[in-house]
């Protein structure tokens, strides 16, 4: 089944979604959390250590419901018939309008938003709303962005790039996390179970050499840097985090994030050596 340009505004009701201060911890551990040091990021890792409440890394709102059986109705049905060796994942941005709870129930609703041709390639744009079961308040915003390999060509809208420089100066700090060589294993168990990022057999079928880490992984680790260096610790004032996925990381890969402060929040990218993995970072602070 070839694209279908047509299936831009197709809505999707996903029920109620769940999650646990179980799901939330695994979540935190699978981006690293308390890798490095166990006595750091309780918060995020335990939920009864003396004295430290339980709290949740703002990037979480990007899996909430992955565990969770599909939707009934199916978006990319409508977009076509693709295997997932052909999927990658473009960007992600998230937009959080306060702090996630420990655990909790939401209403998920999302939108094909846009369908462009790249050439070779097509790109899939759906956003998405979190709204509290019992409240029907807005917990957060995502609009992500699907490569669908070898699928464009069909003579659609092609889309635009916005200009985007890192600032003309050194970054005012880099964080270094490194990977585990286990870390996409740890990840998957959050929802993503592509077979791409754990089967070598299957990552060959899909012309690499090894199984790669997923991209809301890399995701994370940076959103833990930008929590960290930018919020002061705080998921209250965490507001938004865009970025573009550039380049492959593979697990035991050390992710270097390099930020530059800004009157609004920071401006990112996340390297792998020489290579910039995670392009285009804006990140913005949330009035508490």
């Amino acid at each position: 089944m070839a694209i279908n340009p047509s299936a831009v505004g197709t809505k999707t009701t996903h029920g109620t979604l769940n999650w646990t201060s179980t799901d939330a911890l695994l979540y935190a551990m699978g981006v690293g959390a308390g890798a490095h040091d166990p006595a750091q990021e309780l918060a995020f890792t335990t939920e009864n250590s003396h004295g430290v409440a339980q709290k949740v890394l703002p990037t979480f709102a990007v899996v909430i419901g992955s565990n969770e059986p599909p939707a009934e109705e199916n978006p990319f049905a409508a977009i076509g018939d693709f295997s997932l060796a052909q999927i990658l994942h473009g960007g992600q941005k998230v937009v959080l309008h306060g702090s996630l709870p420990v655990s909790g129930s939401v209403e998920l609703t999302s939108v094909v938003t846009g369908i462009y041709d790249k050439g070779r390639n097509a790109v899939v744009e759906t956003g998405a709303e979190l709204r509290d079961v019992e409240t029907g308040r807005l917990l957060a915003e995502t609009v992500s962005t699907i490569v669908v390999r070898g699928e464009g060509g069909f003579g659609g809208n092609p889309g635009r790039t916005l200009a985007w420089e890192p600032p003309d100066r050194s970054p005012d700090v880099v964080v270094s996390y490194p990977t585990a060589p286990s870390q996409a294993l740890l990840y998957r168990l959050s929802g993503d179970r592509n077979p791409l990022h754990a089967d070598p057999w299957f990552a060959r079928q899909a012309g690499l050499d090894r199984p790669i880490l997923h991209g809301l992984c890399t995701y994370g680790f940076t959103g833990r840097a930008l929590l960290h260096e930018v919020c002061g610790g705080d998921p209250a004032v965490f507001g938004s985090m865009d970025a573009r996925f550039s380049a492959m990381v593979h697990p035991s890969d050390v992710i270097d994030v390099r930020i530059w402060k800004t009157e609004y929040g920071a401006r990112f990218q996340s390297w792998v050596g020489d290579r910039v993995v995670l392009d285009r970072g804006e990140f913005v602070l949330r009035a508490s």
